[in-house]
């Protein structure tokens, strides 16, 4: 597994666009689209220094938003998303969403599971 980025849950993208350009060198800035795979409105961030934020808003995170829960997930790019899902399941993860392709990431498959890592989500190479 291979760290790709990290996932904030958000009520609201463009403030939180607006927050972390205050305090971060941001390079890039994808569109905020809609994946209804996901239920949810994702945009992608990347810092000067080539990390990833992912910012989520939407009905999947409306629970932990309300909790003020914001990191949400901590994603990592396979090269087999099946093969890793079934080693991560033999070692005591649990599947969370199976994998759907995911129009952030031009439909690369991506499915989420809970392991000792907190929620991870997985994304095809």
């Amino acid at each position: 597994m291979k760290f790709h980025h990290i996932g904030i849950a958000t009520e609201d993208i463009n403030k939180s666009i607006e927050k972390l350009k205050k305090y971060f060198d941001i390079k890039e800035i994808s569109e905020i689209v809609y994946d209804k795979n996901q239920d949810a409105n994702l945009c992608m961030l990347t810092i000067s220094d080539g990390i990833m934020i992912e910012l989520i808003s939407g009905g999947v995170v409306t629970n932990i938003v309300k909790k003020r829960q914001y990191l949400y997930h901590t994603c990592y790019s396979v090269k087999d998303i099946d093969k890793m899902i079934d080693s991560l399941i033999s070692d005591g993860a649990f599947l969370v969403r199976e994998s759907k392709e995911a129009k952030l990431f031009n439909n690369k498959r991506v499915a989420f599971l809970m392991w000792d890592l907190g929620l991870i989500e997985l994304v095809e190479e």
